[in-house]
C-alpha cells in the first residue's frame, strides 16, 4: 500500500471497529480503489478553492465507503469516517495535486 493508501486504511479502522481479516482486505482495497478514482476523476487543479469540487469530492468518499464498508460500521461511525478521510485529502492531497499540475 501506498503512504496515502495507509493513511486512509488507519483512518477507517482506528481506533475502532474491529475487523475480520476478510474485512481488513475489503477496506485495503476500498482505501486503494478510492484514492485511485480521486486522483482520475476529482482532484482537479484548485478543487480546494472551489466548493462544487470540494463537494465533489465529499460526495465520492461518501458514495464509496456507503457501497463498499463493511456493515460493522454504524451511521455515527460511517459519518465520522467520512469526515476524518475529507479532512486527510483536503489537507494533504490539495497541495500535492496543485504542484503537480502546475
Amino acid at each position: 500500500m501506498s503512504e496515502e493508501e495507509l493513511a486512509i486504511f488507519d483512518i477507517l479502522t482506528k481506533p475502532e471497529p474491529k475487523l475480520t481479516k476478510t474485512q481488513e482486505i475489503e477496506v485495503k482495497k476500498l482505501a486503494r480503489e478510492l484514492l485511485a478514482k480521486l486522483k482520475k476523476e476529482k482532484l482537479v487543479l484548485d478543487w480546494r478553492a472551489k466548493e462544487t469540487a470540494k463537494a465533489g469530492v465529499r460526495q465520492t468518499i461518501g458514495e464509496e465507503f456507503d457501497a463498499y464498508l463493511p456493515e460493522v460500521y454504524d451511521r455515527k461511525l460511517f459519518e465520522e469516517k467520512v469526515q476524518r478521510t475529507y479532512q486527510f485529502v483536503f489537507e494533504r492531497m490539495g497541495a500535492s495535486t496543485e504542484h503537480a499540475v502546475l
